[in-house]
């Protein structure tokens, strides 16, 4: 099945409201237009102790990465900010996979 398109909202020096957050799509992973100034703000919204993992394609090895792949595990609870994403590493589409849709995820362009 195709990915989930997932847009971004442009940062301003005025300020940006910060778009709604959805859920990643478990099953048939996300994906968003990448210029190399795209960040993610991913929570685990999971109430217990339970870590989620997000997992972004890259477009060749990237940091002795052999499995052109980067995952990066959020605790419960927790919020991260991940990016910018070099489009000569990661591709002009980002590519990305949640382990649960408990995972939710915004997009901001700088």
């Amino acid at each position: 099945m195709a990915r989930t398109n997932v847009t971004a909202t442009q940062a301003t020096r005025a300020g940006t409201t910060l778009p709604a957050a959805a859920a990643g799509d478990a099953t048939n992973g996300n994906q968003i237009a990448n210029d190399g100034r795209v960040v993610l703000i991913a929570k685990n919204t999971n109430g217990t102790s339970t870590a989620r993992t997000i997992t972004f394609q890259t477009a060749r090895s990237v940091d002795g990465l052999t499995n052109p792949t980067r995952q990066e595990s959020i605790p419960a609870g927790e919020t991260q900010v991940i990016g910018p994403f070099p489009p000569t590493d990661y591709g002009t589409v980002l590519a990305f996979d949640v382990s649960h849709a408990e995972l939710t995820i915004q997009a901001i362009r700088v």
